[in-house]
């Protein structure tokens, strides 16, 4: 009997474009059925030289068959955790899916493989980004978070020393912790998106924080992260996107300002102030703890409100957009001072946005901001049915009664509607034709 001296490898990846794994080196776990004698484990000769042939081969992609040669001929060796394990790693340098399938048989043999799990929730997570049916994408980020979520909770094996054990963990916590914020993130869970990234930030080297790599990009991540928690927090929203994006290199530079800029504007109101906070997100990973008192907050809309009533004459001068604000925003006592400058009269629309369409009503968008969300503010409620109804998304003019409105969302409900028909053109007339008087 010969004895084979067998090492595990782990490859922790990153989110990065472009990142190649990196690998690491430890004892395997071979499980209690496997018979160790002085660090080894005792193999028939003949078995030996096949699984020595095999992890001698010089490439990944010629070490992968060969080790896919010694399953099929030794399905039941004792180093088959270690041979499922570099082969993992072989097909991890070229060919992704293999990768987890490898992973997928290594987990079978060992359900809490921490380099399997790795490589699941890594592998699942780059697949899941490249697809574009919504469903069909989170289903794929939430299985590489089951991965990762497990992977966070697995133990150390009872023959792996602590220091490999944490070495191991510590390489791939972030990756795990990427996934399950990548899943939160496609289901608005903003706040578990937080925890992860916060983590993965708090982990980093502070060279890792301003160099483009995954790092970067979770920094951009939990900008979104708090933009989606509930309320959204703009503040911590502009302050990662600024980080981000003040180191990361283009296209991606010119692709993550929108955001900071936006969430910026939506807290403070406008956009003075901003290049002072670009400079010091510069100098600072987290933003300081009295980040609030030196940028103040946009007034609140009710306040908003109270400006507007209290700086117009004529309430029944304001545009649509900002009669909505106010009905929407606005106290009962305010929303009712602008509602009674306009309930019970009849108006025309032009070139609204039609959104929906029935038998008995036509859903439209009027304001600026309907139509640029696409959402209807207006129903008309029709007298007669439509002899030509339009399309969604055409444009249409329509007429109507002011009779009613729901503030949240804000929905303005018109008796006696009805399409406006485009004027046909009048008929140009026939021209004279003249007949030629005969010649004598």
């Amino acid at each position: 009997m010969k004895k084979a001296v067998v090492a595990s490898l782990l490859a922790v990846a990153s989110v990065a474009s472009g990142a190649r794994v990196a690998v690491a080196q430890t004892q395997v776990n071979l499980g209690s059925n496997a018979q160790q004698t002085g660090g080894g484990v005792a193999l028939a000769p003949a078995e030996y030289n096949v699984y020595t042939a095999a992890i001698g081969q010089s490439s990944p992609q010629t070490q992968a068959p060969a080790l896919e040669a010694f399953l099929t001929k030794y399905p039941q060796s004792q180093v088959k955790g270690d041979v499922l394990q570099r082969l993992m790693l072989a097909y991890s340098s070229f060919d992704p899916v293999k990768t987890l399938d490898a992973a997928d048989r290594l987990l079978q043999v060992d359900p809490n493989n921490l380099r399997a799990l790795t490589f699941e929730a890594y592998f699942r997570l780059q697949s899941a980004d490249q697809l574009t049916d919504p469903a069909a994408k989170q289903a794929a980020l939430d299985k590489a978070a089951e991965y990762a979520q497990k992977g966070l909770a697995t133990t150390k094996p009872n023959d792996m020393s602590d220091a490999d054990f944490n070495n191991v963990k510590n390489a791939a916590s972030p990756v795990f912790r990427r996934a399950i914020a990548m899943a939160a993130i496609g289901k608005k869970d903003g706040a578990t998106a937080v925890t992860n990234l916060k983590a993965n930030l708090a982990a980093a080297k502070p060279e890792e924080t301003k160099t483009p790599g995954p790092i970067l990009q979770d920094t951009f991540v939990l900008a979104q992260a708090y933009y989606q928690s509930n309320p959204p927090d703009l503040l911590n929203c502009a302050w990662y996107a600024t980080r981000a994006a003040s180191f990361a290199p283009e296209p991606y530079k010119s692709q993550m300002l929108p955001l900071a800029k936006y969430c910026y504007k939506k807290y403070h109101g406008a956009d003075d102030g901003f290049d002072a906070l670009v400079t010091a997100s510069q100098a600072s990973l987290d933003p300081p703890a009295n980040l609030g008192d030196t940028v103040k907050p946009a007034p609140k809309p009710a306040d908003i409100v109270k400006q507007v009533i209290a700086s117009t004459p004529d309430l029944a001068t304001l545009a649509i957009s900002d009669k909505e604000f106010i009905l929407q925003n606005g106290t009962p006592e305010d929303a009712a001072k602008v509602w009674d400058t306009i309930k019970g009269k009849s108006v025309q629309f032009p070139d609204t946005t039609v959104i929906a369409v029935s038998d008995t009503a036509l859903q439209v968008a009027v304001s600026d901001d309907a139509v640029q969300s696409k959402t209807a503010d207006f129903t008309f409620n029709l007298t007669a049915p439509l002899k030509t109804p339009p399309v969604v998304g055409a444009k249409a003019t329509v007429t109507g009664t002011y009779a009613s409105f729901t503030p949240t969302p804000i929905m303005i409900t018109m008796s006696d509607g009805a399409l406006v028909e485009p004027k046909k053109p009048a008929a140009k007339p026939s021209p004279a034709h003249h007949t030629a008087p005969r010649k004598k």
